[in-house]
């Protein structure tokens, strides 16, 4: 009897179902003996309740069915999340959601001057592929690139110095908006689709030297009708390189919709020969187990793959797009209340017990006012001086002199930083 109880009470306290799990223990001890009750009836409730104000150690979530294409099988859709998985992955998307919202305010207040592409709406894309992500592997991506660049491991005052162009920026201030840079992360760059290339490049050269890591290629819906880009589809088939294509799909390319840009909307499909995979964008977990697989994909030798992720992007094109006269505020609006990555996710793990509404809070303000001071550090900054406008241009220069706008113009290269990915 014993033996029977413990196994019923552990498949309910496993399902979270207290009241029966409470119910059940009640019953079976009413069987023993009189004396040995009160003793059992202590026990179990201190277990039980103890149980109860715990927080769950893992849940499962179902994501969205994935669209193959090419794929007999593809990533699974039962999701397993552990909570302190689930509190990473909230901390990192509220963080850069906190972090575009100061950059959209700079650029507001003229602090951020030149180009600047918020990533807003689109956190999950970055969040869940680097969850997956090993040291190994490499990322590139376009020029809404400051959540990558935090990712990738450069500070939020890197990120937010460099947006000022101070030197407290992870270039110096040199590289502004879409020119940041990191260990495996290789921007941040400003041609649409040209990174695109180079990210197969990338892939190539770690597939020849033997490193086993795959590069991450990110564009955009607009860039994927870019002709570079169906170029490299057959160069990465052709030598079966690690590199995993993912069009961004956020709806828009600047001002144009994709129905009206693109006569075929399925993304995921455009590379023929190579298998892609339809992802719902705005699910961390969707993502994350899509990248997992993808990495399986590449590292088996089968050569790349495409992942088209559906998201949205809240903000215009950049800063100078308001980003209604294309589409209407209610439109915006509902995505916002019914799809957005950072709040459905907070609510998923709540309701799964992963954590509390209460702790979930402290967490916001405490990334609230880490970014709030962030943000007062590189106001304070100072722009670099003119002396270092031709340092770290070469991480092993040969050839002397640095020449300016003319040629008989010579500057002396210095070298200040320790350069990367070289």
């Amino acid at each position: 009897m014993i033996q029977c109880c413990v196994w019923n009470l552990g498949k309910k306290a496993a399902q979270r179902q207290f009241g029966t799990w409470y119910q059940m223990s009640k019953d079976v001890v009413t069987r023993m003996a009189p004396d040995f009750m009160e003793m059992s009836m202590k026990a179990i409730s201190s277990f039980f309740t103890s149980s109860k104000n715990n927080y769950a150690t893992e849940a499962t979530f179902e994501t969205k069915p994935f669209r193959l294409h090419r794929l007999e099988t593809g990533p699974s859709n039962t999701v397993t999340l552990t909570r302190d998985d689930a509190v990473t992955l909230y901390e990192k998307m509220h963080t850069i959601r906190r972090m575009e919202t100061a950059a959209g305010n700079m650029y507001k207040e003229k602090i951020i001057r030149g180009f600047c592409h918020l990533y807003s709406g689109q956190e999950a894309c970055a969040v869940g592929i680097k969850a997956a992500l090993r040291p190994q592997d490499s990322v590139i991506t376009a020029y809404r690139a400051h959540g990558w660049t935090y990712m990738m491991g450069v500070s939020k005052l890197g990120v937010l110095g460099e947006l000022t162009g101070h030197q407290s920026g992870c270039a110096r201030g040199k590289g502004g908006s879409m020119h940041m840079y990191a260990k495996n992360f290789y921007g941040g760059n400003g041609i649409v689709g040209a990174q695109v290339p180079l990210g197969v490049g990338i892939a190539f050269a770690s597939k020849y030297s033997g490193t086993d890591g795959v590069c991450v290629a990110l564009y955009g819906d607009g860039a994927a009708n870019q002709g570079q880009v169906y170029e490299v589809y057959n160069m990465a088939k052709l030598w079966d390189v690690p590199c995993i294509f993912v069009c961004e799909n956020n709806g828009y390319g600047m001002g144009t919709s994709v129905e009206r840009a693109s006569a075929s909307t399925a993304y995921y499909t455009r590379g023929d020969y190579v298998p892609g995979i339809w992802v719902d964008g705005m699910d961390v977990l969707a993502v994350r187990e899509a990248t997992k697989y993808s990495i399986d994909y590449c590292t088996s030798g089968k050569g790349p793959i495409l992942l088209e992720m559906a998201t949205y992007r809240y903000s215009g094109h950049s800063m100078s797009d308001p980003g209604t006269s294309y589409r209407t505020r209610e439109e915006i609006q509902e995505v916002r209340q019914t799809r957005d990555p950072v709040t459905s996710f907070k609510e998923k793990i709540i309701a799964a017990e992963l954590a509390t509404a209460e702790e979930i809070k402290i967490l916001e303000n405490k990334i609230r006012a880490a970014v709030d001071e962030d943000v007062k550090k590189a106001k304070a900054d100072k722009e670099i001086g003119l002396e270092e406008l031709t340092t770290d241009i070469y991480a092993d220069n040969k050839e002397g002199a640095i020449r300016g706008v003319t040629a008989w113009d010579k500057f002396e290269h210095k070298t200040l930083g320790m350069a990367v990915n070289v």
